[in-house]
């Protein structure tokens, strides 16, 4: 059941980086779009550590954004060693963000 797992690390990150940009009164655009968010916050908050997420995990974000996608129209599967990478890039996202503008 990886494919509900790497779909949930997507949502809570979302849900996550929607509930950061409120948190600073900001208005979150209306997108799922997991760099989006980032890319908003790192202007909002103006950190370089934001900015540096979006290019050190482009493609583990962009894997995160595919979840949410596929999960409604294709079935995939997700490996364990899929899921571990992407859980590691999802706290590590949050506790830049977090120490950042938390």
């Amino acid at each position: 059941m990886y494919d509900l797992a790497v779909f949930s690390l997507e949502q809570s990150l979302q849900l996550f980086l929607k509930a950061t940009l409120l948190k600073l009164g900001v208005d979150f655009p209306r997108t799922h779009s997991v760099r989006r968010l980032l890319d908003v916050l790192s202007q909002v908050g103006g950190k370089e550590e934001i900015r540096q997420l979006l290019s050190v995990y482009s493609v583990e974000l962009g894997s995160l954004e595919d979840a949410y996608i596929v999960s409604r129209y294709v079935a995939r599967q997700y490996t364990s060693e899929e899921f571990e990478r992407l859980r590691v890039v999802v706290k590590r996202v949050r506790e830049v963000v977090g120490g950042a503008l938390g």
